[in-house]
């Protein structure tokens, strides 16, 4: 019994959508900016059903799961840091990019302060929220069941799904990476998938379950 909180649908598991994506805006304000940073994958969907011009700029994606978007619907990706926030971040933005105008196309809500952050180390960046995330509701009875090994991929998920359910001790959860374990409630056993994408922490939760089958 693996439940995927996300809107994709997986093979193996069960879909239990936690959110849901509203647009707020219908124009990309690239004004003077030659370069855009993403950090999420949903912000290049909003971005791609609002201004297909997007694809014209280089991108900077932070995430593999943002990465392959931009590049599945036409983009170019010119830096994919090993290290997705940080120090390391910060000083390769401005050993590559100290002359370029930068454009954070983002959610209305981030797990990380991408801009606040930059800006201590000197790097300034403009931003426009494009979608803001809502929380699906369920009844009762969609509960996921006792045992159940649930796929939290993102900060939002977490808090969707305690709008919606209690959580009982029998659960597991599987985290997408340290961002979202900081917003998991204590007391709730959990693991943190190695790698930050749904295909390894459908992994990993399959990797759980067969060993509580043993």
């Amino acid at each position: 019994m693996i439940y995927l909180l996300s809107p994709l649908v997986k093979e193996g598991t069960i879909s239990l959508p936690m959110i849901a994506f509203e647009l707020l805006d219908n124009r990309i304000k690239f004004g003077e900016s030659n370069l855009l940073m993403f950090t999420s994958k949903q912000a290049v969907v909003s971005a791609n059903a609002i201004d297909p011009r997007w694809k014209n700029y280089d991108s900077i994606a932070i995430g593999g799961a943002t990465k392959r978007k931009i590049e599945e619907l036409g983009g170019k990706v010119i830096y994919h840091p090993k290290a997705f926030y940080g120090e390391a971040l910060a000083q390769d933005i401005q050993a590559f990019f100290a002359d370029k105008k930068i454009l954070y196309l983002r959610p209305e809500e981030v797990s990380f302060d991408s801009k606040a952050f930059l800006a201590k180390e000197g790097i300034v960046l403009e931003e426009q929220i494009l979608y803001r995330t809502s929380c699906q509701a369920y009844p009762n009875e969609d509960k996921p069941k006792q045992g159940a090994i649930i796929i939290f991929t993102a900060p939002s998920t977490i808090r969707c799904f305690f709008k919606n359910f209690e959580w009982d001790e029998s659960y597991t959860a599987v985290l997408i990476g340290e961002a979202t374990k900081a917003h998991l409630p204590k007391g709730c056993r959990y693991v943190v998938s190695e790698i930050p994408l749904i295909d390894s922490c459908i992994k990993k939760a399959k990797e759980i379950d067969k060993n509580s089958d043993i």
